[in-house]
């Protein structure tokens, strides 16, 4: 029996453990799962048992005597923390650079031709805001002036807020779309993100219209390589956008965990041969960065139920792996991510059970892994352990 399909899900931001690189970011001591498991809301039987707490380091759960799956930590190799590097290196690409980040806002070379060619003004234009925070500072202004609200994070991000009422979902895109033209060369953010809201002063919301533009990938990823080879590539969620749509053959949007997860179960339901990339982002987004550590708790745990269920319907050519792009502890200082060791887990009727993969040094290996399940020449920067985990 060969495997027909993997669904590889990627929960944004659940690191495990502070890398050792971590002082470089300074993230030294940073431990997102370590800070959510101090929440009475935390609660992951069913990752448990695929052997989740006998994942070197984690020395603060209890671990089970007979894991149902493979498991293990991988290190990041980039140099990011961020949400593109991320992607990347788990679909095989190594990033040494790091992209662009503008502490103290985008210079003025950036600004005046994004204006000139949008034909509005700007608003804001900082660093290190929150959603949320720079709607209700901006938003009244921007309704008045019609303005965009520009902003940026810790990561290489170019942000532009608008109200739906005041910029159509639709041009908002077409601003994306110019701002990622300019942002080229030295400037080369990895994301262009639309952030469209409604509402009122005093209660503004931000949709679920968003829409990331990003770079292309550098180089062909597992997704190309797969697509090229025949096989269905599927992505849930961000997926489409992280890669800039290059060997995506089909994709849904979602609008939170629970709409991506009832997606991806959908997904089980039909007949494909490839792989299902899923990301769900709402531990980073909605809770992560917000340092809400019950929130984030209760994220996890649902995905854990939903899960259970999941690994109920599977067939027995399928194979589920579990992973994530980076950290974003809600019980660590600041706002942004951090910069940890991420799970792996593998299970299905083809996964050998009890596994311990120890420590990988780079995402890449679990691309290389999923193309060598399929057959498929490697391609990417990392090693397959397929005859680890297959038997």
């Amino acid at each position: 029996m060969t495997v027909k399909r993997i669904f590889f899900i990627v929960l944004d931001s659940f690191g495990i453990g502070y890398a050792p690189d971590a002082d470089k970011f300074g993230d030294f001591g940073s431990n997102t799962l370590k800070s959510i498991m101090t929440s009475n809301e935390f609660e992951t039987p069913n990752m448990k048992k695929i052997g989740f707490f006998n994942i070197d380091g984690i020395d603060f759960a209890e671990r089970v005597l007979e894991p149902s799956g493979a498991f293990g930590r991988m290190q990041e190799a980039s140099n990011g923390k961020d949400t593109t590097t991320g992607h990347w290196e788990i679909a095989g690409i190594v990033s040494p650079e790091p992209m662009p980040t503008y502490p103290d806002g985008f210079p003025d070379e950036v600004i005046d031709v994004f204006c000139r060619q949008t034909g509005r003004g700007y608003l804001c234009n900082k660093n290190a805001y929150s959603g949320r925070e720079v709607i209700n500072d901006y938003g009244q202004e921007h309704i008045e002036t019609g303005k965009l609200i520009i902003y940026t994070s810790a990561d290489s991000v170019f942000q532009i807020a608008a109200h739906e009422d005041i910029v159509p979902v639709e041009t908002l895109y077409k601003y994306c779309e110019i701002a990622r033209d300019i942002l080229k060369g030295r400037h080369a953010v990895g994301r262009v993100i639309a952030r469209p809201f409604t509402g009122s002063e005093g209660n503004f919301t931000r949709t679920a219209n968003r829409h990331d533009f990003s770079l292309t990938p550098p180089k062909p990823t597992m997704l190309d390589a797969l697509s090229e080879a025949g096989f269905d590539t599927l992505g849930v969620g961000k997926i489409y956008d992280i890669f800039a749509g290059k060997g995506v053959s089909y994709s849904v949007r979602t609008k939170d965990n629970d709409d991506g997860m009832k997606k991806t179960l959908e997904l089980a339901g039909r007949d494909f041969n490839g792989i299902c990339f899923v990301n769900l982002v709402d531990c980073d987004m909605i809770y992560g960065h917000r340092r809400d550590i019950d929130g984030y708790a209760r994220s996890i745990s649902a995905f854990d139920r939903w899960l259970g269920d999941f690994l109920n319907v599977i067939k027995e050519d399928d194979i589920v792996m579990i992973s994530a792009d980076h950290g974003c502890d809600p019980g660590f200082k600041g706002t942004d991510h951090t910069r940890e060791y991420v799970l792996f887990l593998a299970c299905g009727g083809m996964v050998k059970p009890g596994v311990n993969l120890g420590t990988h040094k780079t995402f890449s290996d679990m691309a290389a892994t999923v193309l060598d399940i399929f057959g498929v020449k490697n391609i990417t920067d990392g090693t397959s352990f397929k005859d680890c985990i297959i038997g």
